[in-house]
């Protein structure tokens, strides 16, 4: 007990430090999870607002398999990028193994199934209430999400913070396509898990104080803006 107490005395002690390598572990860490969440909402929301006011062949096939993958393992993912981005694979030719890239190449795999899910089920309460008018109105499909999408900004926000959560927590995939490599890819989660490993407590608990300071920051963030996009 008297060690843990230690520990966390030297952990205080190194944040408020402002010790290089913690800051360089955690601008890499929101570099990386910011930009697999902006690539995942790109992609994610169109996707998922498209599913919601179309209509085409397996539509449902395509919901159930969006919702499904909201439970990928992240190790797994990791495996398969490793293998597309490894030399011998399809991808290698990019020279983005133990990359920053790769690792938003996984967090952007991980995230984009749960924008795509619930930008899907925000829009589809909207078509319903909304749709017979926009389509009376004439409204293209293009112009339809993009009313829907001014309508339900506030489901926008909670998808892009659901997706930088998923993505600033991962340790599985971005550990085996990024390498853990010290100064290059290591993030605020691969170092924890290291520094545990090695016994280097002050590190590993600093980390994960600031880890959990920055979730508490983005919910009241994403509670305090969904509330004020709700009352306009």
């Amino acid at each position: 007990m008297h060690d843990i107490g230690q520990a966390f005395l030297a952990a205080l002690a190194l944040i408020g430090s402002l010790d290089r390598e913690l800051i360089e572990i955690v601008a890499l860490s929101l570099r990386v999870s910011l930009s697999a969440t902006v690539i995942a909402v790109c992609i994610g929301a169109p996707t998922g607002g498209l599913i919601a006011v179309s209509r085409f062949p397996g539509r449902q096939a395509a919901v159930v398999l969006a919702n499904a993958l909201l439970g990928l393992p992240p190790v797994v993912v990791g495996l398969v990028i490793y293998v597309a981005l490894s030399r011998s694979g399809p991808l290698g030719f990019a020279g983005l193994l133990f990359t920053p890239a790769a690792m938003i190449v996984a967090q952007t795999v991980l995230a984009t199934p749960i924008v795509i899910a619930l930008v899907h089920r925000a829009i589809l309460v909207l078509w319903s209430e909304y749709g017979d008018v926009l389509e009376v109105d004439g409204a293209s499909k293009a112009r339809s999400l993009r009313e829907l999408f001014i309508i339900g900004r506030g489901a926008l926000l909670t998808a892009f913070l659901a997706a930088f959560g998923r993505a600033i927590a991962e340790v599985g995939a971005i550990i085996i396509v990024g390498g853990n490599i010290r100064g290059y890819t290591r993030t605020m989660t691969t170092a924890i898990a290291l520094e545990t490993s090695k016994g280097d407590l002050p590190l590993a608990l600093g980390l994960g104080m600031i880890l959990i300071t920055l979730t508490v920051i983005v919910s009241a963030v994403a509670f305090l803006l969904t509330g004020s996009l709700r009352s306009k």
